[in-house]
C-alpha cells in the first residue's frame, strides 16, 4: 500500500462492531453457530457467557438454551476448548485445528512439562507412569462416551493419587492428578468438556474424547486465525493482536505479512485491517442498545479499549484482575452495567450521559425485557463479580 494510511476513527469503528458482531437489531444471528462464526470465539472461562452472548445477538432468543447446547452437546457444532492466553472459549468445530496448532501445541508443551516437574518435585511417579495412566483414562473416557473425573477414577483408581505443589511455600497446595491430567489433555487437544452436571450456568462439567482434526502447520494456523480474527474485529492494533493471541510479537508481525494486512491510522497510532477491507462502513441504519454479559467477547476483543469504553468507567465495570463485568452498549459504546436481582429482574444503571437520551434509555430498557424473557427463571451470577454488578444484584 502507497501513500499515506487512511484514518480509521472511532465512530467508524463502532459502526464496524455494530455490523460484525452482530449487535444492530437488522444484524442478528439464526442460530448459535452464525454468532460463534461471527466472533471467532465466545469466552467460555463462565459458561453462562456462552449462552448469554449467543442470545444478545439471536433475532429470535427464545431458544437460546436449547439451540446453544445442542450445538454443542449433540450437533458438536461448536466446542469448548482452551485457547488464546490459555484461556477457555467456545470455538467453531471447522476453527478447532487452526486453534490447535496456532495457540495449543506451545501452551500444551509447558503445561505438560509442568505437571511433569510438580510430580517429580512431590516424589509422584515419573512420566512412565503418567503415560500409562493417561492412556487408561483415554480409553475409559471413550468406553463411556462422556464422564466426570470421578466417574473415570473409578476405571482408572490411580487418578485419585494426590501430590504437594509447591511444598513449603505460602500457595502449597494439594493437587489430584485427574485435575492436573485434564487439564492438560485439554491443552493437548485430546479431550473436550462435554454436558454440564447442573443446568448451563453450571461451571462442572463431564469430558470427552475430542474430535480428531488435522494437524496443521503452525504458521499457517496462525495466519489463519489472524484473518479470521482480523476480519470480525479489525482494525486492531499490533498489542491488540499480541494480547488477544497470547503470540509472541514475531509471530503476529509474521502473520500480519502473511495475510497482506493493511495499515490504517488509529487514534491509538497505527492499526491493520485484513486485504481490501478499507472501504468505509455506514454502519447500521438504527441506533441499538445491547445488555452484553461478564466476558463477552465483544468487550474482551481488544486490549486498548479507549473507542469504546471510557477509562473513567472501568473500575466500576472491571474486577481486580481485568475481566469486565456485565456492560450496557448505546450505539457502539459502553455507557452503563447490568445486573440480575434475586426475583428476575434485570437492573441497569447508566455511568455515562453524554449522548444517552430517552431514545437511548427506552432501547437499553427493550433489551433488559428481551434478556429477561429468555433467561426466565435462570438467575446468573457473573464468576467473575465487579463493583457495579454487586450493588445492582442486591437492591
Amino acid at each position: 500500500m502507497s501513500g499515506t494510511p487512511r484514518y480509521i476513527g472511532p465512530a467508524e469503528r463502532r459502526a464496524r462492531l455494530a455490523l460484525r458482531h452482530r449487535l444492530a437489531a437488522s444484524t442478528r444471528a439464526a442460530t448459535p453457530e452464525e454468532v460463534a462464526d461471527s466472533l471467532v470465539a465466545l469466552h467460555g472461562t463462565d459458561p453462562a457467557t456462552v449462552y448469554l452472548a449467543v442470545g444478545s445477538r439471536l433475532a429470535d432468543p427464545a431458544g437460546t438454551v436449547a439451540e446453544t447446547a445442542r450445538a454443542l452437546y449433540e450437533d458438536r457444532t461448536l466446542l469448548r476448548m482452551h485457547g488464546m492466553r490459555h484461556t477457555v472459549f467456545v470455538f467453531p468445530a471447522s476453527l478447532t485445528a487452526v486453534v490447535h496448532a496456532s495457540t495449543g501445541l506451545a501452551v500444551a508443551a509447558r503445561e505438560r512439562a509442568s505437571l511433569l516437574k510438580h510430580m517429580a518435585t512431590a516424589g509422584a511417579p515419573d512420566a512412565v507412569w503418567l503415560k500409562e495412566v493417561e492412556d487408561s483414562l483415554l480409553a475409559a473416557l471413550a468406553r463411556r462416551g462422556q464422564a466426570t473425573a470421578a466417574e473415570l477414577a473409578l476405571d482408572e483408581p490411580r487418578l485419585r493419587e494426590q501430590f504437594v505443589y509447591a511444598a513449603g511455600k505460602n500457595y502449597e497446595g494439594v493437587h489430584t492428578v485427574s485435575t492436573r491430567l485434564l487439564k492438560v489433555l485439554g491443552v493437548e487437544g485430546k479431550v473436550v468438556r462435554g454436558r454440564p452436571l447442573g443446568s448451563w450456568t453450571s461451571s462442572q462439567f463431564r469430558w470427552a474424547v475430542a474430535p480428531e482434526h488435522p494437524e496443521l502447520d503452525v504458521a499457517e494456523a496462525q495466519s489463519t486465525l489472524l484473518h479470521r480474527w482480523l476480519t470480525a474485529c479489525g482494525p486492531a492494533t499490533e498489542a491488540d493482536l499480541k494480547w488477544w493471541t497470547g503470540w509472541r510479537v514475531t509471530d503476529v508481525r509474521r502473520a500480519l505479512t502473511a495475510i497482506g494486512a493493511e495499515p490504517v491510522t488509529l487514534d491509538e497510532g497505527t492499526g491493520y485491517v485484513t486485504a481490501g477491507d478499507l472501504a468505509p462502513l455506514a454502519g447500521p441504519a438504527e441506533p441499538w442498545a445491547a445488555l452484553l454479559p461478564a466476558l463477552d467477547p465483544t468487550a474482551m476483543a481488544w486490549q486498548q479499549r479507549d473507542w469504546y469504553l471510557a477509562p473513567e468507567l472501568r473500575p466500576a465495570l472491571f474486577d481486580g484482575s481485568g475481566n469486565v463485568g456485565p456492560t450496557v452498549w448505546w450505539n457502539g459504546r459502553v455507557v452503563g452495567g447490568w445486573a440480575q436481582r434475586a426475583d428476575g429482574e434485570i437492573a441497569w444503571r447508566l455511568l455515562e450521559r453524554e449522548g444517552v437520551g430517552r431514545e437511548a434509555e427506552a432501547a437499553i430498557e427493550e433489551a433488559a425485557e428481551r434478556l429477561r424473557g429468555w433467561v426466565g427463571a435462570t438467575r446468573v451470577t457473573p464468576r467473575f463479580r465487579t463493583p457495579v454488578e454487586k450493588e445492582l444484584s442486591s437492591g
